[in-house]
């Protein structure tokens, strides 16, 4: 059995109600999700008891807007496309991601889900030895990656197979828009150091913790076509179901990428009898993984 038979399976009600998108339902979890942010942004500018770990907390609520910029790349955590245009630029820029350049990577992704010769996400592969787990881990190759990706959209014509050409201008113009962007912030260093406690150091304490986690949604699956096994839906807590939206329903999203987040439990209820690559938590997968490392 194969995505496509589950998908035949549901009925055309049903469909239509897991496919529903809500404003209220996403700006209800984004406010939040906001407010979490702001607690942690006081509790550090004003230097209160544990402010330095506070700021891994930080670290943690930022980099995971990931999951909310990839889904605006659906255009489904609300019913409004312009929110979803605006909240996507919005937590690309926090994250030195360029939505759309980041749009058409994930959509190609999506379509040649875990293909070793099409799915730009294996243009660098997982790593498979202790060394490359460590540094991957770290987040310094995500880093280096998204920077390059900016000077290179900015200055150099973009250029990648899942980019069509009337993309190109709006793909160099907003590289150029964000460049700027963070050169204002970093002049700003010279009157404040809060774009490093708040944002810069954050994002490097926290970027392992999202490497840890995007792991588990293709690592080790097999290479094939079917969503039901190239993608994995790891079973977790409330508090990570919330960080990420819903996200750990990989299966469940890879399988029906328009239902939006808030509908993916639904979705799960449906699809559970059918699922084959899970793991029953994120600590159970990354033990799983390592266990299987190389030494070099």
């Amino acid at each position: 059995m194969d995505h496509k038979t589950v998908s035949d399976r549901l009925s055309p009600s049903a469909k239509v109600k897991l496919t529903q998108k809500s404003d209220t339902k996403g700006l209800l979890h984004l406010a939040a999700y906001c407010l979490l942010v702001l607690i942690s942004s006081v509790w550090i500018a004003t230097q209160s008891p544990f402010w330095p770990l506070m700021m891994v907390i930080q670290g943690i609520l930022l980099v995971f807007l990931f999951t909310l910029c990839h889904e605006c790349t659906h255009q489904s955590p609300f019913k409004t496309d312009w929110l979803n245009e605006w909240v996507g630029h919005a937590t690309g820029t926090v994250l030195i991601l360029p939505f759309v350049w980041f749009r058409y990577f994930h959509l190609a992704h999506h379509k040649y889900t875990n293909d070793p010769e099409n799915d730009p996400e294996l243009d660098e592969p997982k790593p498979d030895n202790w060394s490359d787990y460590l540094i991957h881990v770290s987040g310094l190759p995500y880093w280096w990656s998204q920077i390059r990706t900016l000077f290179r959209n900015a200055f150099l014509e973009p250029s990648a197979v899942y980019l069509p050409d009337r993309a190109l201008g709006r793909v160099k113009r907003e590289a150029r828009v964000m460049l700027a962007f963070y050169g204002i912030l970093l002049l700003n260093l010279f009157i404040s150091p809060l774009v490093l406690t708040l944002w810069l150091v954050p994002m490097l304490l926290g970027q392992p913790f999202l490497r840890l986690y995007l792991m588990a949604e293709h690592g080790r699956c097999p290479q094939v076509a079917n969503m039901l096994e190239n993608s994995r839906t790891t079973f977790t807590n409330r508090i990570i179901r919330f960080l990420a939206w819903n996200m750990p329903y990989h299966i469940e999203h890879h399988s029906f990428p328009a239902v939006p987040f808030h509908a993916l439990p639904d979705l799960h209820e449906h699809m559970k009898q059918n699922l084959i690559t899970t793991s029953p938590g994120y600590r159970a997968f990354t033990k799983e993984y390592v266990a299987d490392l190389g030494g070099n």
